[in-house]
C-alpha cells in the first residue's frame, strides 16, 4: 500500500472511528455499526443516501493503481483503506500528484482510476483514445475552492470576480501591492477598496485541477470579454504549488497574503487561515464557502469531483471493480464524508452515477 505524502490524515481517523466504534460497541457485521474489520461480504449495505454508517467491503483480492487529483486523493484513500481493513488481499496506491498530471499517466495506461476535480479536457480524452483508453467518468461528490487571506489581514473580507481577476489574472502580472490591482477592477465594474499592502500570493500550479477550475470559473470569463481577449490563464508570478499543505503554508506565513485551494483543505486548517466570502458579480453579494452553499450552488466557486475508470482494466482486474463497486455503494462515500468535508452528491445525482458504471461493466 502507497500512500503520497501529501495526503491529509482524515482517512486515517475515519478508519480508527469505526474501528473504534465497533469495539466499544460490539457490534456485529449485520448490525447498525459495522466494523469493517470483521464485516463478511454477505452483510447488508446501508440503505441510508447520507450519514449512517459505510457498507460492508465484499471479498476482494488484488491491487490497484489510483492516481491524479490531490483533492479527490483523500477521499479514494479512505474508501480504500475500509477495502483493506476486510481483505488482507486486497493493496493498494493511492497518489495526488495533481489532475493533469494523473490523466498523463492514465492515458498512457499506467493507472486504472484517475481522480479529478474536473471534466476531462477535450485533448486529454483525445489522448487516451490514440491509446485506446476507454474509460468510464464517474460524478462521486462536490467541492468548492476557497480564497483565503491571513488572519492577521482585516482589510479584506469579500471578494468579487472582477476583484479576483484583477489580482490573479493574466493582466495583474507584476502588481506587488493589493492596491496595484485597483485600476484594473474598477475597469470590470468593481467599487473594492483594496488595502496598500504587499500582495503575497500562493495557489494551485498548472498541473492541478483546482487551477484549471478556478481559471474556468473566474479567469476565462472575464479575459474573454478584453479587447484584445486576453490569455486564459492566471498571472504567472505566483508562489505556485502541488501541494495543498504548501498552499496553506505560504498563506499563513504572509500577513497580507491571497491564495486558493479546495474548500476540505480550508477548513482542516481554519485556525491557520482567513476564509473570504466570494460574489460571482462586481459589488455583488458575498458568500461564504459552506457545506450548504456549495451543495446547493450558492457559492460561486463551486465544482464537481470525479473518478475516470479505465474500463479494460476493471474488466480485467477484479480488484478494480470490486473497489469502484464499494465506493459507489449506499453509505460509502457519505460516511467518508464524514471525516473528509466535501459535500455529498444528491440522491438522483448518486443514481445516475451508479446507473453509469453498472452500463460500463
Amino acid at each position: 500500500m502507497t500512500i503520497s505524502t501529501s495526503r491529509r490524515i482524515g482517512a486515517l481517523a475515519l478508519l480508527a472511528t469505526i474501528a473504534f466504534g465497533a469495539c466499544s460497541n460490539g457490534a456485529a457485521s449485520t448490525g447498525p455499526s459495522t466494523d469493517p474489520t470483521t464485516a463478511s461480504s454477505a452483510a447488508a449495505p446501508s440503505t441510508e443516501a447520507s450519514g449512517g454508517t459505510a457498507p460492508a467491503a465484499a471479498a476482494v483480492s488484488g491491487t490497484i493503481n489510483v492516481s491524479g487529483s490531490s483533492t479527490v486523493e483523500p477521499i479514494s484513500t479512505a474508501v480504500a483503506e475500509l477495502v483493506k481493513a476486510s481483505n488482507a488481499g486486497f493493496n493498494f496506491t493511492v497518489t495526488g500528484p495533481g489532475t493533469g498530471d494523473g490523466f498523463k499517466t492514465f492515458c498512457k495506461g499506467e493507472t486504472d482510476i484517475s481522480d479529478a476535480s474536473r471534466k476531462i479536457k477535450d485533448e486529454e480524452a483525445a489522448t487516451c483514445k490514440a491509446a485506446g483508453i476507454e474509460y468510464t467518468e464517474l460524478k462521486i461528490a462536490y467541492d468548492g475552492m476557497t480564497v483565503m487571506t491571513s488572519p492577521d489581514n482585516a482589510d479584506v473580507t469579500c471578494l468579487s470576480f472582477a476583484d479576483l481577476y484583477a489580482l490573479t489574472g493574466p493582466q495583474s502580472q507584476g502588481f506587488d501591492k493589493w492596491s496595484s490591482a485597483t485600476t484594473l477592477a474598477k475597469s470590470l465594474g468593481s467599487t473594492t477598496v483594496f488595502p496598500d499592502t504587499d500582495l503575497s500570493i500562493t495557489g494551485p500550479g498548472e498541473e492541478s485541477g483546482t487551477y484549471d477550475s478556478y481559471v474556468e470559473l473566474v479567469i476565462t470569463p472575464i479575459a474573454a470579454k478584453q479587447t484584445p481577449p486576453a490569455e486564459s490563464a492566471t498571472r504567472p508570478d505566483y508562489v505556485a504549488s502541488a501541494n495543498d499543505n504548501a498552499i496553506i503554508a505560504g498563506v499563513e506565513g504572509s500577513p497580507s497574503s491571497l491564495g486558493w485551494v479546495g474548500f476540505a483543505y480550508a477548513q482542516e486548517n481554519k485556525d491557520k487561515i482567513k476564509e473570504l466570502g466570494v460574489a460571482k458579480d462586481p459589488n455583488g453579494t458575498c458568500i461564504q464557502p459552506t457545506a450548504a452553499t456549495i451543495a446547493d450552488g450558492t457559492y460561486p466557486l463551486s465544482r464537481s469531483l470525479y473518478l475516470y475508470v479505465n474500463k479494460a482494466k476493471a474488466a480485467a482486474n477484479p480488484a478494480v471493480a470490486g473497489y469502484v463497486d464499494f465506493y459507489l455503494a449506499d453509505g460509502t462515500i457519505s460516511k467518508v464524508l464524514e471525516t473528509v468535508p466535501y459535500v455529498n452528491l444528491p440522491a438522483t445525482e448518486l443514481d445516475a452515477t451508479r446507473t453509469a458504471w453498472e452500463a460500463s461493466k
